[in-house]
């Protein structure tokens, strides 16, 4: 007979209770001093001088032109990725060419450069002394301090999200389903349609959410290439520090308060979506 393996009690793999107790209160203290606490101030601060001043603020024409280019920005940005994460994360996952690694690292450019960094390239690019500036503007085209060169550097900063949600999924699914869908004779616009987009689409949805929220929130590329026009080049998190450099407290707290409107949409659809997926 095979000996009988000691089994410990319960009581002794888990913690005390006070340990439990105190490592819960611990992180429940840190959530709310910084996550929880700010985003309580920003709401109190925007309504501070009452609901006459928040509103004002909101509907200024400055904010409005901000909130407009905010869309905008995010409405032209995330599409584009979307469609190229999609395209990359499918040439590497299911290629293999020279130069591979490279473009796996080319991916995750925008995560190690600094966004002031990125926004001192474009105005190198695409500035009035720049590469290829002055030829563009000679031909009517103008990128800096234009709401172009606010959706190129958006563009840039947002690029890696899709593509880093999709090529994990897609590798640990393989391309069985796919090759199977051509043998039995689908063309390959079909095979995506009905085989790969299906396969991929929540974790799709989740890298257009926050490729959504770092292009509504991105302040310091498009800080450098916006030129802080106002009514023009500025988007939220722009107009939301010249208000607080002005003084303006009350106005730039009702302003923020958007910006975290949206954070807390995000951060719902996000927790949806991750439900979804764990499913």
């Amino acid at each position: 007979m095979a000996p009988k393996l000691h089994t410990p009690p319960s009581r002794v793999l888990t913690e005390p209770w006070w340990v439990r107790s105190l490592l819960i209160f611990a992180a429940l203290a840190i959530m709310t001093l910084m996550l929880l606490l700010p985003l309580f101030i920003v709401f109190a601060e925007g309504l501070r001088k009452g609901w006459e001043v928040y509103l004002s603020a909101l509907t200024h024409p400055d904010a409005m032109s901000a909130l407009k280019l905010t869309l905008l920005v995010a409405g032209v940005a995330v599409p584009i990725n979307a469609i190229i994460g999609v395209a990359v994360s499918w040439c590497v996952t299911r290629f293999d060419f020279p130069g591979k690694g490279i473009l796996m690292t080319l991916i995750d450019l925008p995560f190690a450069v600094s966004p002031v960094v990125a926004g001192l390239i474009y105005v190198l690019v695409f500035g009035q002394n720049g590469w290829v500036g002055p030829w563009l503007i000679d031909h009517g085209f103008k990128i800096i301090f234009t709401p172009w060169g606010v959706i190129l550097a958006t563009i840039f900063i947002t690029f890696p999200f899709v593509a880093r949600e999709l090529i994990p999924i897609m590798q640990s699914q393989g391309a069985d389903a796919e090759l199977a869908a051509l043998t039995l004779g689908a063309s390959g616009w079909k095979m995506f349609w009905r085989v790969t987009l299906p396969n991929i689409k929540w974790g799709l949805f989740y890298g257009i959410i926050l490729c959504n929220a770092r292009a509504m929130g991105e302040f310091g590329a498009v800080s450098v290439v916006s030129g802080h026009l106002r009514g023009f080049t500025n988007t939220l998190p722009l107009h939301i520090e010249i208000l607080y450099n002005e003084y303006q407290f009350a106005a730039s707290f009702a302003v923020a308060s958007v910006l975290a409107l949206l954070a807390i949409v995000t951060l719902v659809l996000k927790s949806i979506l991750e439900a979804r997926i764990g499913d």
